[in-house]
């Protein structure tokens, strides 16, 4: 379920609105316990979604490192090699 739920900080290119929003979503869905809400829930969720959302940005546009930014590239072969390794 929480599979979009990924690091998002010092990544060159910077996450975009879309994954952040992806991962709110993913974090909500976790919270609530449901991949898809009821209709009389649906405002709830939908709010609560915009709300992470917005908050996970303003996290990420102010944090701060002197690290250099990571490549998103190199950053999913290595991701995708320790999968192999771990999985066969």
């Amino acid at each position: 379920m929480c599979r979009n739920i990924r690091t998002l900080f010092n990544f060159e290119p910077p996450a975009t609105d879309d994954e952040v929003r992806a991962s709110a979503l993913q974090f909500v869905r976790k919270l609530s316990g449901s991949t898809k809400p009821s209709r009389v829930n649906e405002a709830a969720f939908e709010l609560a979604v915009d709300e992470v959302t917005d908050a996970a940005r303003r996290l990420l546009d102010s944090l701060v490192t002197t690290s250099a930014p990571r490549d998103r590239v190199v950053e999913a072969a290595k991701a995708r090699a320790r999968s192999a390794a771990r999985y066969g």
